[in-house]
Parts: C-alpha cells; structure tokens; sequence
C-alpha cells in the first residue's frame, strides 16, 4: 500500500475517519467515502473507519451505503470507532487512529472546537463542510501556529460552502489569458416538482451566525488581518435586490460564507505565494418579482427575531414557517435531491498579458460555470470526500508547512478540481475572454 502524504506517518491504522458517521450529512458522506474507495482510482485500497456514539447506528450507516452502491456489505476493512464530541479522551483516542478526520457534526460553532483540538494535539488532519465564518476564523486564531507546527492540515468550509466558490474563483483565474481582477458569481438552484428544502441543522447555524455577528468583527480585528489590495477597477458592489440582465430575473447578496472564504484565499495566495489578488462578490438567483416579495418579508421577519433568545428560539422551533418550507427537520426526500441541481456561473474580468492592471480599464472578459447535483445532500459530500482525497494522495502539493486554511489556500496546487470533474462537479468555461 503507498504512503500518502500529510501528518502522523503510516503505522495509523486508518487513512480516514468519517466522525459524525451517523448524522444527517454523515450518512451521505459515508457513502461517497465508499464509493471512492470502491472506484480503484486512489494508491492502493483506503483503509477508513466510521465514528459516532451508536454502534448500532453506525453499522446501520454503513449497511445503508452497502445496500446504495449494490454490495452485500462494504466489509471488515471498514472500522466503527466509538466516539463523542463531548468526551475529549474519545476523540483523542480517534485522532491518534488516523491521519485524516472528516468531521460532520456541526453546528460547528458549539460542536467543531473539541475535533479541531483532539485533531491538531494527535498528529491528525482535519476537514468540515461548515459555513460558519466565526467558527472559521476561529480556529484560524486559535491554532493555526500549533497546526503547523505538528504538521498538520486543518480545512474547514470543503462542502457546498465553500469549495465551488473558492475553487471556481480559482479556475476563472487559471483559464483567463492574462490576470483576473474581480469576480462576480451566480448561484442558480434548479428543482423538481417537488421543490427542495435543507435539513435545519444548517438552519441553525444560519440562525446562531446571524446572532453574532458582533462578535465575527471582534474576532478577526484580534486575528489583525492584513488588507487585501485592489488590484485593477474596483468591483462595483450590487443593490440588496437587484434585476439581473444575465439571468432575466432578481438576484439578491449570497447569505453564506463564499465571500469571506475566497476572501481569506486569496489573501493567502497573494501574502504567501505573491499572486494577484482577485475581487470576489457573490450572489443568489431568486426569481421573479413574487419570489422577491415573499424572501423579503421572510428576511425582515427573520432578522427581527434573530435579534433576541426568545426570536431565536421561535426560529429554530419552526424552521420551515419562518424558512417558508426551505428548511425541514426532516431533510429531503430522496426524490427531491435527485431532481435538484445547481450551477454557479463566474463573471470574470481582468487585464490581458503584457496589459499593468494598475493601468486603465479590465480589457478581458471571461465566463465560467460550476454545474453539479443536490447542493446539501449530494454536491457536499462528493466535496468533502475529494478534498480529504486530495490532502491524503497530493500531499506533495499541500502548502509547504501545515495550519488553518481555507480550500482554495490548501488546494491551489493539488488536482482537486479534476477530482471533482470526475465526480460530477463540472467546471468549465462558458465563453472564452475576449479581447
């Protein structure tokens, strides 16, 4: 079996955990770490292990993923780890078994920190699909420097937040003829005729994020981020709700953390590597003018309630009044994922080779898009899964000393996104720049 790369060395009985195996997301990832591990593509077979606090949910996950992908079972190669995030000695003893966490059980802002720690103290890498930029940057102030120094990588944001975002920005860029500048993107989200809806664990972080926003400044004037320079034409910042010429429909600011991931990208990118940074802003396809009206009395409604414990608790008692049924505690039905879809369309424009951006007019136009399944549910744990392959099998790649980073920052240089090209997240160019 190859040795793949990163922290711990090889005498760990597994390559990967999927923590939170049981949970809602996990049980999807779960199953896309089978079925990777199943393709024959990676060095030699993926040793992995499931964790959470029920055996017996915990094989029942991975009968699940049997029975989807078509096996009897998914056999003894897979271990079950008992394991709960309110009992620092289990995770330890979890860290030390492998070299890579792929960690699940979220709201990250309560549940992440213990993981993070048991992770960086045992030599182990560590991902997570949050979209919680407090929780982010957090773990940024809190143990980038101890991350390094045992060498290990930690990643968060490798779901739908953030990664066709961050890597997408970072695809505009590598296809343009010259130097991209700034970055709009479109997030269009197609549905069956049974619309779709997501499970109200990210609702609450939605609801938790919001809630403390104060504190996310506090947070990173104590971090003393250094200021990304603007590089070529100012990008002009959009209404709160606006028409969108492209699209032939409203578009509103994208609520999630893309924004501020790309932004921690590529100030990476430009401090560390002295690449040119890219202006990114981002937004959300809604509709016609009655989608509009109903989003924003949803969203007054919301952020008045958001404001005080007794709102907060109204929120995430009824997640689907208050999200006008986008977000259930049930999840979606398996019909709902399978007739779902999103695309994410990036307007790029910079200056051509031999053009200073400091100088005159963005010349170069280019257009991408990243197309995928299910956003939640199916485009998430394909991420997930192809970022922890990309960290385990492109070591060589990673950036050269270990810390807190964000997708683009760590995967830069990897081959993540042909990974995902072959796992049905498309990138591709739309329309080629044109002088």
């Amino acid at each position: 079996m190859a040795v793949r790369g990163g922290g711990g060395g090889a005498e760990r009985p597994y390559e990967l955990v999927v923590f939170g195996a049981s949970g809602f997301t996990g049980q999807f990832v779960v199953e896309e770490v089978a079925r990777t591990a199943a393709e024959g593509e990676l060095r030699g077979p993926l040793r992995w292990a499931v964790a959470g606090r029920s055996r017996d949910k915990l094989q029942a996950v991975l009968e699940r993923a049997a029975e989807r992908l078509g096996k009897a079972a998914l056999g003894a190669e897979v271990g079950v780890l008992l394991c709960d995030v309110g009992d620092a000695d289990s995770l330890a003893a979890m860290a030390r078994q492998t070299r890579l966490v792929l960690n699940c059980v979220g709201p990250y802002r309560f549940f992440g920190e213990p993981v993070v720690k048991a992770c960086v103290e045992n030599g182990a890498s560590c991902i997570d699909i949050s979209g919680e930029p407090q929780f982010l940057e957090g773990m940024y102030l809190k143990y980038n420097e101890k991350a390094a120094e045992k060498r290990v990588y930690v990643i968060g944001s490798c779901g739908f937040d953030s990664i066709p975002a961050d890597m997408g920005v970072l695809y505009t860029r590598d296809k343009l003829k010259g130097t991209l500048t700034a970055v709009e993107s479109f997030l269009t989200v197609k549905s069956g005729p049974e619309g779709s809806c997501i499970h109200d664990g990210t609702w609450k972080s939605v609801v938790h994020g919001l809630a403390d926003q104060d504190n996310l400044k506090k947070l990173r004037k104590q971090i003393g981020y250094t200021p990304v320079p603007v590089v070529g034409a100012k990008l002009t910042r959009r209404g709160l709700v606006f028409y969108s010429q492209e699209f032939k429909q409203y578009s509103i600011p994208f609520m999630g953390s893309d924004v501020s991931v790309v932004k921690r990208s590529q100030r990476y990118l430009h401090t560390q590597l002295q690449e040119t940074p890219v202006q990114y802003a981002a937004y959300a396809n809604v509709g016609g003018f009655g989608s509009v009206v109903k989003l924003m009395f949803a969203g007054i409604l919301f952020l008045l309630l958001v404001k005080f414990s007794f709102g907060r608790k109204l929120l995430i008692k009824y997640p689907e009044f208050f999200s006008a049924g986008r977000f259930t505690k049930k999840g979606p039905t398996q019909k709902q994922m399978d007739e779902t879809s999103f695309s994410m369309t990036f307007f790029g424009e910079g200056y051509s080779e031999g053009q200073d951006p400091q100088k005159g007019k963005p010349n170069v136009k280019i257009c991408t898009q990243v197309k995928g399944p299910e956003p939640g549910y199916i485009a998430t744990p394909i991420a997930m899964v192809q970022a922890g392959v990309a960290l385990l099998e492109d070591a060589a790649c990673l950036p050269a000393q270990g810390g807190v980073y964000s997708p683009g920052a760590a995967f830069s240089k990897t081959k993540l996104i042909d990974r995902l090209n072959k796992h049905g997240m498309e990138f591709s160019v739309i329309t080629k720049p044109e002088v």
